[in-house]
């Protein structure tokens, strides 16, 4: 079977390299591009993300990523945000008094989370939520965060035709979405490339998932 191809999108945003050596790992073919074509006919892409919140949103609209993810979104083709990829997500990021808007792909604000000490860095388990296909057969594993702000509240209604989005919680001072499934929209707050075997069997679970992996 071939390999289906994943785009990770180049657009400046740290070392995304170990990233794309997981995807390969986990099975796809995956191509670190900024190639507008090869993202729009991908079988999935990854939009990875390290820094501010207001850094990653005003560089992933410089190459205009904000349209391509909205056209795939769009068109039911599947999406996976990583870390700050995540966060982008959400209509608003708020980082040390700056209120930057987001995608809008999800209702509410990414803050700075509760805790006595920060950032989040380290191991931590999550609690995911029923049915969840990222998580399937790693739902008590442990997984590698590196963060201070997060998602704390989810307002959203289920849209049709998709089901109900599968929300994946996560504490560390207070509870923060770690994951959410959302039609062809997933996301992890924490990073799959660093979390070893649990890491790969999840990125694997995305990929099997991907309307030209079956």
């Amino acid at each position: 079977m071939t390999a289906p191809v994943v785009a990770v999108l180049d657009y400046g945003s740290g070392n995304v390299h170990s990233a794309v050596k997981a995807l390969a790992a986990a099975g796809a073919d995956a191509r670190l591009t900024a190639d507008r074509g090869l993202i729009r006919d991908a079988a999935g892409l990854v939009v990875p993300g390290v820094g501010a919140f207001s850094a990653v949103i005003e560089a992933l609209r410089a190459i205009r990523g904000d349209e391509l993810i909205g056209r795939r979104l769009a068109g039911g083709l599947p999406v996976l945000g990583i870390c700050v990829g995540m966060q982008v997500l959400f209509e608003h990021g708020v980082e040390r008094g700056v209120d930057a808007e987001g995608l809008g792909e999800w209702p509410g604000a990414v803050t700075e989370l509760d805790a006595p000490v920060l950032p989040h860095m380290g191991w931590n388990t999550v609690r995911a939520g029923a049915d969840s296909v990222l998580f399937e057969g790693i739902e008590e594993e442990r997984f590698y965060f590196v963060h201070s702000y997060g998602a704390q509240h989810w307002s959203m209604e289920p849209t049709r035709p998709f089901r109900e989005p599968v929300l994946t919680w996560c504490d560390y001072g207070t509870p923060f979405l770690a994951a959410v499934e959302n039609g062809p929209l997933s996301a992890t707050q924490f990073h799959p490339e660093k979390s070893g075997a649990a890491g790969i069997r999840l990125l694997r679970n995305w990929i099997s998932s991907l309307p030209q992996a079956g």
